[in-house]
């Protein structure tokens, strides 16, 4: 994704309103328990606080329809589905369309997020804040079979491809993926049109961090070895959620130090159950 939540935290900063997404050219979908939101891979669950006392009740709308409405003081909304990517969000006060505080591009990645206004308006305090709710898993993927070419790895049945061109003897840096059961196709880097050279069933818990290691031959009748070409997923010890690949290039736009895109700073234990394969 070209755009991350801190994109849309800074263009919406810099506004001094309140922003949240909800869907398409439709409205949001929205659900009716918080913590029961399933969530596609490529799709985010978004849901609005107003904590910000001197601030009117708002109308919140996307590409043009409503999506929260009447959002008071006090109250913080449920959760609301969209797939994920770029979505124009108009902010207008409670009823009155023509009443228009804010107007941009935002950003919907997977995961759960709450978009908090806080600060007042009166002392131009306002500002929202974007919460990370459990949030999605995290997944990185280490090549490491030695005969297969530079690989794309996507969710079959979504456009979504967490991983593109990634070479052998290369770990990546962390992707974020909605939970749920997935199949991973493994492709040829840049051949988005053929059939997947291999395929694996997974299964990703919300906020829980994933390393998968492709792993074996894909040609193994031609190799020293005879291990096939597998995918083994592992589950990742962690104290603080290491950063996404995206927030990672955040870090980069803010002060040019970049983040570690290998996601070195976040490793396996020695008691890492490598045995969770995923297939």
């Amino acid at each position: 994704m070209s755009a991350t939540r801190r994109d849309a935290l800074k263009a919406l900063g810099a506004a001094g309103v309140l922003s949240v997404v909800g869907a398409g050219a439709a409205t949001a979908q929205e659900n009716d328990d918080d913590d029961g939101v399933d969530l596609d891979a490529d799709e985010g669950a978004v849901r609005v606080a107003h904590a910000s006392p001197d601030a009117p009740d708002v109308d919140v709308l996307v590409d043009g329809e409503p999506a929260f409405t009447g959002v008071a003081y006090g109250s913080v909304t449920e959760y609301a589905t969209l797939p994920t990517g770029t979505y124009t969000v108009t902010i207008t006060a409670a009823g009155d369309r023509d009443t228009v505080a804010f107007e941009g591009e935002v950003s919907v990645e997977p995961g759960y997020y709450t978009v908090a206004a806080v600060g007042e308006l009166s002392e131009e305090t306002f500002e929202p804040v974007v919460l990370a709710d459990g949030n999605a898993a995290l997944v990185r993927l280490v090549h490491a079979s030695p005969d297969a070419p530079a690989v794309d790895v996507g969710v079959e049945g979504t456009e979504y491809v967490p991983f593109e061109d990634v070479s052998f003897g290369e770990t990546t840096g962390y992707a974020s993926v909605a939970p749920g059961t997935y199949t991973l196709g493994v492709r040829p880097a840049g051949d988005d049109g053929t059939d997947p050279v291999a395929t694996f069933d997974v299964e990703l818990a919300r906020g829980t961090v994933y390393t998968a290691y492709a792993t074996g031959y894909l040609a193994p009748e031609d190799a020293a070895g005879d291990e096939e070409f597998d995918l083994v997923v592992a589950e990742d010890p962690f104290e603080e959620l290491p950063e996404s690949d995206d927030d990672a290039d955040d870090d980069t736009d803010d002060d040019g130090s970049g983040g570690d895109d290998d996601g070195d700073d976040t490793t396996a234990d020695d008691d890492t159950d490598d045995s969770d394969d995923g297939h």
